[in-house]
């Protein structure tokens, strides 16, 4: 061994434990895998940086501008409207065809951008089926991923094994070489979950919440305080006109910050004449004015604390459902998606309340309710859900930010996205043609991407803006940073020498168990780093090691793609379980138990499909 090569291998092993560890953004540490790269004189910098170039990198970005597009102009959400519309009452019924419609989704777009369109239908349905959502959402989850084998741009792994072929001399796979491969896959994950998977899936919410909504889809406000163990209950106050709070603004008076209570709504009651007004939701410039009531929400004990320093007077308790106005107000729960701007930000830093006119009563990670007392100054983590009440015009404005917000519990009449159809039938139209272009060789794949994007920007498709947010930078990154790291390991040897090494220790024994090795690994580390990312790593290894047996790379090739997007035994697996994980209240055995035994079974079925679609 070379002191490149034992170089280069310390910095993979290296890599791979940032990313375990996530002490790093996994971007950060890409970055810092194409530095220590020059710096380490292993490549030049003009090799470091082919990454950014790379035809596959082009291609995904392009994607998710398509994605984006199909999005933006109404075209994923009329799945989910087909789906709503034949879901019906049976729970098998359901979970054949979110998995259809997901998987269909994830043959053109990401698989993290068809769960998030999906996520807020396959709940709704849940509500109206009188099942709970967890027995949709994490089948919804793994529909996504299998999806994205159904066709060449499914995924990135099928663009990285496909692009390993191209760049060792040989033709690229077509855009339906997956297909067959894929449409097994789907058809094993479907039945497994309905006749063995649902049964591991939590029957019960975990949450502590009801077992299921109403039939309409909302659910009631005791519900979701039950769900998110809020503190105490709902109390009002009055305003005496000596309280240090009458002139100021709601925002200066930073009740949360100093108290730990939420203020919802108030009752204006001018010099107490007549009745007190109807009940309004609050905004932080609100002027707070003596004899006004506040509906708060807190602990008994912070409550008695505000009032007694505050020289507020508490008033006659009432129920939850009854003390906030419903035809004005409302509750929602928020999910944050993989791009969202959020992450990593506090509510505080953010101003939260201030921004969107909303209040977090409170928030979930991985189903668990978040201690109040710190809430505002813990950073959001993707998948965290937020409890939030506001102005029902306030909670429609959420819903526009997509790229930030998944909007989870609207009232029917809100959950319809504004349909564009003259622009939906431009989006659908310019799609086809990529993939008419694509099917057909007519242009490079890369180009036909390309083109389709621009063509979706031209005809307003999506803005620029829009589009820039469509695209997943930290994917883009990992992958130009990924990329040349398989270069180096191909560089100095260490390509060849894992492949020697799996040849020579499985290879005795024959091809298949080499397949079956490769499988595996893939599959174990796509457990716990991206998928995208060992892809770049495994595919020149399965390419070297075919070469070492003197068999066709094709099948070892197609074994890396179908193993890492069948990887969904742990909730960090995709950014497509981590969504799911919040809001279906499931834990990690509930991933461990489907996600192993799923994989052992697409293992054994590839081992006897994979060498009849490509022979050895």
């Amino acid at each position: 061994m070379s002191f490149d090569m034992a170089l280069v291998l310390g910095l993979l092993l290296v890599t791979i434990l940032l990313f375990i560890t996530e002490r790093l953004r996994m971007d950060v540490v890409a970055i810092l895998v194409i530095l220590a790269l020059i710096l380490s004189k292993i490549l030049t910098p003009e090799e470091a940086l082919a990454g950014f170039s790379d035809p596959v990198v082009l291609m995904i970005a392009g994607l998710f501008v398509v994605g984006g597009a199909l999005y933006q102009t109404g075209v994923a959400q009329s799945i989910g409207d087909l789906l709503a519309r034949i879901g019906g009452q049976s729970e098998a019924r359901l979970i054949a065809l979110i998995m259809l419609g997901v998987a269909l989704l994830s043959a053109v777009m990401s698989s993290a951008g068809a769960t998030a369109i999906l996520i807020p239908v396959a709940v709704n349905l849940a509500w109206r089926a009188r099942i709970n959502p967890s027995k949709l959402l994490l089948p919804l989850a793994i529909g996504s991923l299998v999806g994205g084998l159904l066709t060449l741009i499914g995924t990135p792994p099928n663009l990285v094994v496909s692009n390993e072929l191209v760049r060792n001399g040989l033709l690229p796979f077509g855009f339906f070489t997956f297909t067959p491969v894929g449409m097994v896959t789907l058809a094993l994950s479907i039945g497994f979950i309905l006749t063995v998977g649902r049964r591991w899936l939590p029957a019960t919410d975990r949450s502590g919440g009801a077992e299921y909504a109403s039939v309409e889809g909302n659910v009631t406000l005791d519900e979701l305080v039950q769900t998110y163990r809020l503190p105490g209950n709902l109390f009002r106050v009055r305003v005496r006109p000596s309280s240090p709070l009458v002139a100021m603004t709601l925002a200066d008076a930073d009740l949360r910050a100093r108290y730990t209570i939420n203020v919802l709504e108030r009752q204006h009651w001018p010099e107490m004449h007549g009745a007190p007004e109807p009940a309004h939701p609050v905004n932080p410039e609100m002027i707070i004015e003596a004899h006004d009531i506040l509906h708060i929400q807190g602990e008994a004990q912070d409550i008695a604390r505000l009032t007694r320093e505050e020289r507020l007077g508490l008033l006659p308790h009432l129920q939850n459902d009854d003390l906030l106005n419903a035809q004005e107000m409302g509750m929602v729960e928020l999910l944050l998606p993989p791009r969202s701007l959020l992450l990593g930000q506090t509510l505080k830093a953010l101003r939260f309340r201030e921004r969107y006119h909303v209040t977090v009563l409170s928030a979930r990670r991985g189903g668990e309710p978040l201690p109040p007392e710190n809430l505002a100054n813990m950073p959001l983590r993707l998948g965290d859900t937020l409890l939030v009440a506001g102005a029902w015009r306030d909670i429609r404005l959420l819903q526009e930010e997509r790229r930030n917000f998944i909007v989870v519990g609207l009232p029917r009449e809100m959950l319809e996205a504004q349909r564009t159809p003259r622009r939906a039938l431009i989006a659908s139209g310019i799609m086809l043609a990529m993939l008419v272009l694509m099917s057909f060789d007519v242009l490079p794949a890369v180009v036909a991407v390309m083109l389709a994007a621009v063509a979706m920007l031209l005809t307003n498709s999506l803005t620029v803006e829009q589009a820039y947010g469509t695209i997943s930078w930290q994917s883009i990154i990992l992958l130009a940073g990924m990329l040349p790291l398989a270069t180096a390991l191909q560089a100095t040897g260490g390509v060849t020498f894992i492949a020697d090494g799996l040849a020579s220790s499985l290879g005795r024994i024959g091809p298949v168990t080499v397949l079956a090795g490769l499988f595996l690994l893939t599959a174990l580390f796509s457990q716990f780093i991206s998928n995208t990312a060992t892809t770049v790593l495994m595919a020149p290894i399965a390419y070297q090691a075919a070469v070492r047996l003197g068999v066709a790379p094709q099948a070892f090739l197609m074994a890396i793609a179908v193993a890492a997007s069948t990887a969904f035994a742990t909730p960090m697996a995709t950014m497509s379980t981590t969504m799911v994980m919040a809001p279906g209240g499931y834990r990690f055995g509930d991933y461990v138990k489907i996600g192993v035994v799923f994989q052992g079974l697409a293992l054994v079925v590839m081992l006897a499909l994979l060498p009849l679609l490509f022979p050895f």
